[in-house]
């Protein structure tokens, strides 16, 4: 993973933004013992790993279920499918986000209600929701009616972006008055908290990707949902296999995303660290936001009562594109999440979204620059990081 480059007659030290190899190393021995079990047995169709699995992530957030399937995109969907989000309907979300978010609502036949964002923790701004929803809502037998859409609303879906939880008190409360349900996408906060509740069990569900790059990360492509409530967990088990009841009994018309059996492993191998390796990221955060007090960049911030997890540190910058660039220049692996709102995607011109529609969105995506961030990265490597960020502000 680590690389040399020559620049100015110097050996350089490529630091990655993301360096999976060193995860790697910590569970390779357990992970390829787990790995010959499931070979030797060939048992590679929702077996021991993906129950246990299922069973030690629903444990390890408090919920009664979870349900492992093929992606972080297919969770999201089948959570919005399973409390009956369909074609009449619209959910709410931020469009600060990765498209999978927005794509599982038109997936699901939802139409998606793009709104800004909270400009300190650049989750979906509860403000703005309620704001939208008295503005355009009317209350109708049907249920909640837009005005503008003439669609019924359904569902808000916040996202914990970065590994920052939203704001969960406050879109509770609307949930709760307006008779919305609430599905949290959780894809970027694994054993990230809430005044002290785990992400993921304090809506109506939960979606998580196991995408390698995250904090819980396969070998490959993964997801799951979790809930407690025993019917949409048994909507999902349904979904993720074609809509079987039992084999050759089809209650409803369902997918193919299942968690396979030797991801599981990965992840059960995982799981035993993830809190350890959750602290060491936290440990860099404070270190980055010591290192680069002073310089003109706006550091994450973290609000009261949440516990942040730093799947990614992101800073902003007036100079973004340039400092980009002087970042890679110097062997320093770096990233943008996200920059092009989901509302201005090509995908969604049909959509009505226009510039200027969300003004804090649209700044914070020609600001924001994500620096190398995982568990492994060293203090060392990390004061070249902010050494390199001085040297371009010099």
């Amino acid at each position: 993973m680590v690389k040399k480059q020559k620049s100015g007659g110097n050996q350089l030290k490529q630091i990655p933004l993301v360096d999976l190899h060193a995860q790697y190393e910590e569970v390779k021995d357990e992970m390829h013992n787990l790995w010959d079990e499931i070979l030797d047995s060939m048992y590679l169709y929702l077996g021991t790993n993906v129950q246990e699995f299922e069973r030690e992530f629903a444990s390890y957030n408090n919920v009664k279920h979870c349900i492992g399937v093929g992606s972080g995109t297919e969770a999201l969907h089948f959570a919005l499918k399973s409390v009956g989000v369909g074609e009449e309907n619209e959910v709410i979300a931020p469009s600060h986000t990765f498209f999978a978010t927005v794509e599982a609502v038109i997936h699901s036949g939802a139409y998606p209600v793009m709104l800004d964002i909270d400009t300190k923790s650049y989750t979906l701004s509860a403000e703005r929701t309620l704001e939208y929803i008295e503005k355009n809502c009317m209350e109708t037998q049907e249920g909640l009616k837009d005005k503008k859409t003439g669609k019924i609303l359904k569902a808000i879906l916040p996202v914990h972006i970065y590994g920052h939880p939203a704001d969960m008190d406050a879109f509770k409360e609307i949930a709760k008055k307006y008779g919305l349900f609430l599905i949290e996408d959780c894809a970027q906060a694994h054993g990230a908290e809430y005044k002290n509740k785990r992400i993921g069990s304090i809506g109506d569900l939960g979606a998580f990707s196991f995408y390698f790059s995250k904090n819980l990360g396969a070998f490959g492509e993964g997801g799951g949902v979790t809930t407690n409530d025993d019917e949409y967990a048994r909507i999902v088990r349904r979904l993720r296999e074609h809509g079987q009841n039992d084999k050759y009994s089809h209650e409803l018309v369902g997918f193919n995303s299942r968690l396979d059996e030797l991801q599981a492993a990965v992840l059960r191998c995982k799981l035993k660290l993830l809190d350890q390796w959750n602290r060491k990221r936290r440990k860099i955060a404070r270190f980055y936001n010591e290192a680069l007090k002073g310089l003109p960049v706006v550091i994450p911030e973290e609000a009261e009562g949440v516990l942040h997890v730093y799947h990614l540190y992101v800073i902003r910058s007036d100079d973004r594109n340039e400092l980009l660039e002087h970042l890679k220049k110097n062997g320093i692996g770096c990233g943008m999440h996200y920059p092009v709102p989901i509302h201005l995607q090509e995908a969604m011109r049909g959509n009505g979204y226009k510039k200027g529609d969300l003004p804090e969105t649209e700044r914070i995506a020609d600001e924001i620059l994500s620096l190398p961030m995982y568990p492994h990265l060293n203090e060392e490597d990390a004061g070249r990081v902010v050494e390199t960020i001085r040297d371009f502000y010099k």
